[in-house]
This record gives structure tokens, C-alpha cells and sequence, in this order.
């Protein structure tokens, strides 16, 4: 069921809910196949009989209808994937998450100044030693960490989490994903073992990406940018740099090289910030909002 809070604008919606909501924002009446999720909204009182919106929603949904930036966030864990997100419009910025089990997500406004910080708190990015790893600069290749195979041997070991339906001994999980990792034939030593050890310590992984409209000489353009890390608690955070995001499904296959690098809290902040445009992209991007908003 749909909620709210006024107290602080915070929305529970589902995807059903955002659909019906856009369509009446848009002039347009919602498809019956979403009569369900009217009356929800109906009920909880974000809508009324003839359709109009509560004025508590039009910050939202003026975002939800016309961003100029699009950050994508996506999860995976123990309890299965979830689907964040961020969308920048021309006057503020609307961070939505998902919860675990769960058909909603909370939407919220996001002060503009503090949505990189908005952005390290979805990911969970934390400064405590048992996280950071060794003091080293990840560029230096010959210092950093590194693990180099390819997706399907990757995938192997992943599987046997997957499989998990009930607690084991942690011996025994690292025991099964050495194994199953071992199978491929890809890793040697010390190698196999580390990748192991990642695995039985993986909290989540997670992708980001980010998208806005730019001109380039030839016209209108996409800018995409992106990356992914492995969260893996007491072995810190590693750096998933092949294959690089975003990732078109079109260059996945079981022979993808696959490659992680160690790299401290601190580096992943750079690549939060480096997802956002450039201030004359982001102008760009509201100048094309506001002209098809007229």
C-alpha cells in the first residue's frame, strides 16, 4: 500500500503507483490494468476522486516527469537484487530506494548540495579500517590487489551463493565456492584463493550509472558514465574495472574478462562525484527539460 510522511516528504510508492501518478500529472487518464493502484492512491488520500494530484506530490513527480539526470543504482545481495536511483531536475533532486521483499520504494527530496553524500549513503560507503583495506594508491598496479578471470568463472562461485537455502558454516560455504571457482580451470594460486575469500565475504555488489542529454558537433547526444565495486566487508572495497560500465548486454558473455582492484573508501567517493556532468552539461540538460516542458 501506498504511504506518506508529511513531515518530511517521504513517499512509499510502487512502480504501479508511480505510473498512475505520472499519467495524471500528464493530463492523461491511467490505463484500467492500473485500477488497482488508483484506489490505493485514492485510499491513502494522494489523490482524490476526480483524479487530482495532492500537493505534496508536485516536487516529485516534476522531477519523476522531467529529469535532467539520471542515476541508476543496483544491488545484489544474500537477500537478492534491488533497484535505486536518483533523478536530477531543474529544481530538485529525488532520491527513491528500495527495501528487501517489498513492492515499494521511499521516494524523498534531496537537498541538490548534499546528493553525493545522498549517493554514498545508498551504497553504504564507509570509512572504518575494517573496510578501507591497505594504505595503497590503486593506480599503482604493481601495489594494489588484484584479481584477473573471466565472468563465467566469477559467475561459478556466485552460484553457490545463490544455492545457499539455508545457513551453513562459514568454513564450509568458502569451502564450496573454492570448489565450484576451482571447476572452471581459469585461476591458479594465489589467485583462487583470494577470489574465494571475496565471495564468502561479499556484502553486496553494485553498479552505478549516470545519463543526461548533451550537444555534441553532430547534435543531441547521450552522455553515460559508470562504474561497479564489490563490497566485501573486512576485505575492503574492490573496484570492478573489466568489464567497465555501463555494460551493454550485447558485450556480456561467459568469456568476458572479468577484473577487480582493491582500492580505499576514498576512491570510490571520486568516482561518486565523477558521475555527475559537467555544470554547462547540466545547464544544457535543463535548457532541453524546459524546452519540452513548454
Amino acid at each position: 500500500m501506498p504511504s506518506f510522511d508529511m513531515s518530511r516528504s517521504r513517499f512509499r510508492l510502487a512502480d504501479e503507483h508511480v505510473i498512475v501518478l505520472s499519467e495524471l500529472a500528464s493530463g492523461n487518464v491511467a490505463p484500467d490494468e492500473f485500477a488497482a493502484a488508483r484506489q490505493e492512491l485514492l485510499d491513502c488520500g494522494l489523490i482524490t476522486a476526480e483524479g487530482k494530484l495532492s500537493t505534496l506530490l508536485l516536487p516529485l513527480l516534476r522531477t519523476v516527469l522531467t529529469p535532467g539526470v539520471v542515476i541508476s543504482l543496483e544491488t545484489a545481495s544474500r537477500q537478492g537484487k534491488l533497484h535505486h536511483g536518483m533523478l536530477i531536475g531543474e529544481e530538485h533532486v529525488v532520491a527513491h530506494e528500495a527495501w528487501p521483499g517489498t513492492a515499494e520504494s521511499e521516494y524523498t527530496c534531496v537537498e541538490p548540495k548534499t546528493l553525493v553524500w545522498k549517493l554514498a549513503e545508498m551504497v553504504n560507503l564507509q570509512q572504518s579500517p575494517g573496510t578501507e583495506g591497505p594504505a595503497q594508491d590503486p593506480r599503482d598496479k604493481a601495489a594494489a590487489a588484484v584479481v584477473e578471470t573471466t565472468l563465467s568463472t566469477v559467475e561459478a562461485g556466485l552460484a553457490v551463493l545463490e544455492g545457499a537455502q539455508v545457513a551453513r558454516p562459514a568454513e564450509v560455504e568458502h569451502e564450496a565456492i573454492h570448489r565450484a571457482l576451482a571447476t572452471t580451470g581459469a585461476l591458479a594460486e594465489p589467485s583462487l584463493t583470494l577470489l574465494a575469500d571475496l565471495i564468502s565475504e561479499l556484502r553486496s555488489s553494485w553498479r552505478l550509472t549516470s545519463a543526461w542529454q548533451t550537444r555534441t558537433a553532430a547534435g543531441e547526444a547521450t552522455e553515460a558514465r559508470g562504474f561497479a565495486v564489490w563490497d566485501c566487508g573486512p576485505l575492503g572495497y574492490w573496484l570492478r574495472e573489466l568489464p567497465t560500465e555501463p555494460v551493454p548486454d550485447t558485450r556480456i558473455a561467459p568469456s568476458t574478462p572479468f577484473r577487480l582492484v582493491q582500492v580505499p573508501a576514498k576512491t570510490i567517493w571520486t568516482h561518486l562525484t565523477d558521475l555527475l556532468p559537467p555544470q554547462s552539461d547540466l545547464r544544457a540538460a535543463k535548457t532541453e527539460q524546459a524546452a519540452r516542458e513548454a
